[in-house]
């Protein structure tokens, strides 16, 4: 694709975005308010159990994940395209430093932020569904793993092409199940399993908000460890066939601390970001809902902005 083909369809991207973000905002009025969506997703238990409670606590926790997509968006531009190279090449913090330059990292962000948008809300509506089950939070945990890998896979291995200025393959978008599966039940797992084991250890700052996002991005830290084996074995499926090590070369201690410890650290704080940021979300939405003008304006002025910086 030329650059001038690319900064075409760059502009119709952002043109697509503006006018979705103008008709959410126009159409938003007919929405439930968010504080009530967010009041529902933080508040486990109050109230009636209800086909209603149960709506608005799906709700919440999409949009909830929504605000830690979009944190996570930003900082997964700059990051990703970096801990992909530690996992699938296997190279030294330096050299995958070095071969990322700001502007892939701007431009990919058109990949991360509606990936995420994807991604992080259909987890957290998963997990929010299953805890209206009797199962205990480490089964709902593998069995949201499970559908979470299955239904999202071939976002996640097309984000990953991207990252790493990899072709678009159709027939590869389910490459590397096995391996991603395990990661996610595992994944799905630890998360279901310590979060009750964080709450209960330290109740002091669970019983607060700003507690309650530091443990929640604990949490995912510590599941993200959990499950960085199966992410080992994704990385090793992942490699390019002139390009692949042998399994001696690819699993040394010190790659598999290096990629793991970057890419659980992103992950964990993304999330807790994103839980600390949802009140702020609400205020900011709920301003831009009354006032339509001023949103469309400063949408406008940041998209034609960042066309700009990505188009140099």
């Amino acid at each position: 694709m030329t650059p001038q083909r690319a900064s075409r369809r760059t502009a119709r991207l952002l043109v697509m975005l503006v006018a979705g973000a103008a008709f959410a905002l126009c159409c938003s009025s007919a929405m439930p308010g968010p504080a009530v969506v967010m009041a529902a997703a933080s508040s486990a238990g109050s109230g009636s159990e209800g086909q209603s409670n149960f709506i608005t606590k799906v709700v919440g926790a999409a949009a909830q994940g929504a605000v830690a997509a979009c944190v996570a968006a930003v900082l997964s531009a700059f990051t990703e395209p970096i801990v992909n190279r530690l996992l699938v090449e296997r190279c030294t913090v330096s050299q995958a430093i070095n071969s990322v330059k700001l502007q892939d990292c701007l431009k990919f962000f058109l990949t991360t932020f509606p990936t995420n948008m994807l991604k992080f809300p259909i987890f957290e509506v998963i997990n929010i569904m299953l805890s209206f089950t009797s199962l205990s939070g480490a089964v709902r945990g593998i069995i949201n793993g499970a559908l979470f890998c299955t239904i999202m896979l071939p976002v996640t291995n097309y984000r990953f092409r991207k990252s790493m200025n990899l072709p678009i393959d159709p027939a590869l978008l389910y490459q590397a199940y096995p391996p991603t599966l395990l990661r996610d039940i595992a994944y799905g797992w630890a998360r279901g399993t310590f979060a009750g084991v964080l709450a209960k250890a330290m109740p002091g700052l669970a019983g607060e908000f700003v507690g309650q996002s530091f443990l929640f991005g604990l949490c995912v830290l510590i599941a993200c460890v959990i499950s960085s084996p199966f992410n080992e074995w994704r990385g090793f499926w992942l490699q390019q066939p002139g390009k692949k090590l042998p399994f001696s070369q690819f699993f040394k201690p010190e790659r598999y601390v290096r990629s793991t410890g970057v890419g659980a650290t992103i992950m964990g704080i993304s999330l807790m970001v994103g839980a600390l940021l949802v009140p702020s979300a609400e205020l900011a939405f709920a301003y831009f809902m009354a006032n339509k003008i001023a949103g469309l304006v400063l949408l406008v002025a940041v998209s034609f902005g960042y066309s700009k910086v990505i188009g140099k």
